[in-house]
């Protein structure tokens, strides 16, 4: 399995929203960052299974939230470069890469 690194935004943004989510109900932040970590155990699992989102850019959606998690598939390891709310700015990340 290869490496993974996450860019230290996409560790805030996770931070960030799982404190929104818990502040509006409780427990409620704890499921988002079980949801964000399922689909990072998935990513790792399957790389190339989600869509391209550029040429080396892939998006896989999180369950239940409206957040994606924005990652790089290099030849050693996994760089997530984001935890993006879909209905945000998108491309906001896109001087991360």
């Amino acid at each position: 399995m290869k490496r993974l690194t996450t860019v230290g935004e996409a560790q805030d943004e996770m931070a960030e929203a799982a404190r929104f989510y818990e502040s509006h109900r409780a427990g409620l932040g704890q499921a988002f960052l079980r949801s964000v970590g399922d689909a990072v155990a998935e990513i790792q699992e399957h790389p190339s299974r989600w869509p391209l989102i550029d040429e080396r850019t892939r998006r896989r959606l999180v369950r239940r939230f409206p957040f994606a998690v924005i990652y790089r598939d290099d030849p050693d390891e996994i760089v997530i470069l984001a935890v993006m709310h879909l209905h945000r700015r998108p491309g906001y990340w896109r001087d991360r890469v």
